[in-house]
């Protein structure tokens, strides 16, 4: 079979090779104008960010595309295309890392260093799901004929599809609506302390707008996820993003916090919202996505897995 595949190639016509050219370039570009997308975040923006990811995504799709007819014609030069191309998304990455931080540093709630590192991860990494996409699309229009490229070009983009969005705080912690109250100026949201408020008139601003949520994770590896300062910073700052917060610059009273309970792993959450729906903030909050460098499996590890196996 796989015979046949290579002599159909280097026997085939050069339309035919364009065309399969064509058709990897045109679903690697689909794939990559799937994922993008400019949300809340207002990253990237609109039109110069979008024009930038979108030329890059045309250059990976013609990466992949060119790759396969490029072998078989014993080009292997191509290989060092591809090696180039991964320097260049790397930089491309770092390129993403350098903005965001200087973006960060001008916003009242900040993303934080593990959230910007995110995105400048997932950046890169759906440039490489992109030259996927149209290799794979190329590969099987070359070797099979052009119904067989679209439809891998179709199964690849649902590929992408599933690959897009990632876990959710929701998948593991449970949230949960909280009163805000003040005892003389210490602050809590439930039974979890917050912080101190000594000005009067800040205690009276908390008062009439303060909201607040607990988190409790299901199991210790939510638990281990949620006490990481970055996931507990995108927290905030997707709260701040969707719901507004209510403060200034140079205002340390007014500014939005999530604290632990370090007894049981409860995470709080205090914000000051510009629009006060705690219905509202408890959806965002579960949607909040996990960040990839925040997780942490501690029951995976091999001490704890003899443990649970002595206790079964």
């Amino acid at each position: 079979m796989w015979d046949h595949m290579w002599e159909h190639l280097k026997t085939g016509q050069p339309h035919h090779v364009l065309y399969g050219i064509m058709l990897g370039v045109a679903f690697g570009l689909c794939s990559r104008l799937m994922m993008l997308r400019t949300d809340y975040r207002q990253y990237p923006t609109y039109p110069h960010g979008r024009i930038i990811h979108i030329s890059l995504g045309v250059i990976a799709a013609a990466l992949g595309a060119v790759a396969i007819p490029a072998l078989y014609k014993k080009d292997f030069t191509a290989i060092t295309f591809l090696t180039l191309a991964a320097q260049q998304f790397r930089d491309v990455r770092n390129m993403e890392r350098q903005t965001l931080s200087k973006i960060d540093s001008m916003e009242l709630v900040q993303r934080g260093s593990t959230y910007i590192e995110g995105i400048a991860m997932v950046f890169e990494g759906r440039n490489y799901l992109v030259i996927l996409s149209s290799l794979l699309t190329s590969l099987a229009s070359l070797a099979l004929g052009l119904p067989f490229g679209i439809g891998m070009g179709v199964l690849t983009l649902l590929f992408v599809n599933f690959l897009k969005s990632g876990k959710s705080v929701s998948h593991i912690a449970k949230a949960e609506i909280a009163e805000v109250r003040q005892d003389g100026p210490d602050l809590f949201v439930g039974d979890i302390y917050i912080m101190n408020v000594g000005l009067s008139a800040n205690q009276q601003i908390i008062a009439d707008r303060g909201l607040g949520i607990i988190l409790t994770p299901y199991n210790p590896n939510g638990k281990a996820t949620l006490s990481n300062l970055g996931q507990r910073q995108a927290i905030l700052f997707d709260l701040s993003t969707i719901l507004g917060v209510y403060r200034d610059d140079g205002e340390p009273a007014l500014v939005p916090m999530a604290k632990l309970d370090i007894k049981d792993g409860r995470l709080a959450v205090f914000l000051l919202p510009q629009e006060k729906d705690a219905e509202k903030a408890k959806a965002v909050v579960l949607k909040v996505p996990i960040l990839e460098s925040a997780v942490r499996m501690p029951t995976e590890a091999s001490v704890n897995r003899g443990e649970e196996r002595q206790h079964g």
